[in-house]
C-alpha cells in the first residue's frame, strides 16, 4: 500500500482532517493535523483497508529556528493476516510513517494512548525530552530524566554543558569491594537459612 491509497482511505473515513503526503525514501509517509489527530489514528487502525494496528516507536524532531518548530513522528505497522484488528480486514503487511507538526508556542497535541495502548512510555519519552505535551494522556511525567530535572534536553535551545547534583538518595554505582562483601552478605544470610531450617526439621524456618 502506498501514501495515495491510505490518503484515500482516510479522507473518506476523516473528511475534517487535513492529511498529505510526504516525501520519503523508506516507507509510505503523511502528514496529519493535530486537531483530529485521534480520529485520524482509530480510522487507520480500525479501517479494514487499513489495519495499523502495531505502533512501533513515537519520536519528535525539534526545526528550530523554523516554524512549526516541532515534528511528531508515529511509525506504525500493519501485520496482515497475523493480527487483524477486525473479522473483514483484508490487509497485507506494510509499514506507514505518520507526521504532526506542532508549533513552538504551543507545544501540545492529543495523546494516542486510548487507540495504541503502547504509546504511554513513547509520549512520555517525547515529553521528557523534548518538552511536547501529549493532551489526556493517563500518566505524562518524566521516564529518562530524574523527576527534578529542569529543561528538556533533546530541544535545540537546550544547554550544550549542564551541570547538575544527582538527587538520588543512594550511590548510582558501588565499587567493586562494597558489590562483594554484599554477595558476602547474602550468601551468609543463605547459609544461616537453611542451618535453622534443617534444624526446625526442615520446616519454613523463622526470621532473621
Amino acid at each position: 500500500m502506498n501514501a495515495a491509497d491510505v490518503l484515500l482511505i482516510l479522507r473518506r473515513a476523516v473528511p475534517a482532517a487535513l492529511v498529505e503526503e510526504v516525501a520519503s525514501v523508506d516507507m509510505p509517509a503523511i502528514s496529519v493535523e493535530r486537531g483530529p489527530l485521534v480520529e485520524t489514528a482509530r480510522a487507520l487502525r480500525d479501517d479494514p483497508a487499513l489495519n495499523f494496528a502495531f505502533l512501533a516507536d513515537v519520536t519528535a524532531v525539534d526545526y528550530r529556528p523554523a516554524e512549526p518548530r516541532f515534528e511528531v513522528v508515529y511509525h506504525l505497522a500493519c501485520l496482515g493476516a497475523v493480527y487483524p484488528t477486525r473479522a473483514d480486514a483484508r490487509t497485507s503487511p506494510s509499514r506507514l510513517r505518520v507526521k504532526v507538526r506542532v508549533p513552538g508556542d504551543d507545544a501540545r497535541l492529543p495523546s494516542v494512548t486510548s487507540v495504541w495502548p503502547t504509546a504511554g512510555w513513547l509520549e512520555r519519552e517525547v515529553f521528557d525530552l523534548f518538552g511536547l505535551v501529549f493532551d489526556d494522556h493517563p500518566d505524562l511525567r518524566r521516564i529518562l530524566m530524574p523527576d527534578d530535572w529542569e529543561g528538556h534536553p533533546l530541544r535545540k535551545d537546550y544547554p550544550v554543558q549542564v551541570r547538575k547534583d544527582t538527587a538520588l538518595w543512594s550511590p548510582i554505582q558501588i565499587s567493586a569491594e562494597e558489590f562483594a562483601a554484599n554477595v558476602r552478605a547474602a550468601q551468609e544470610s543463605a547459609r544461616r537459612r537453611a542451618r535453622r531450617n534443617t534444624g526446625n526439621g526442615g520446616g519454613g524456618g523463622g526470621r532473621e
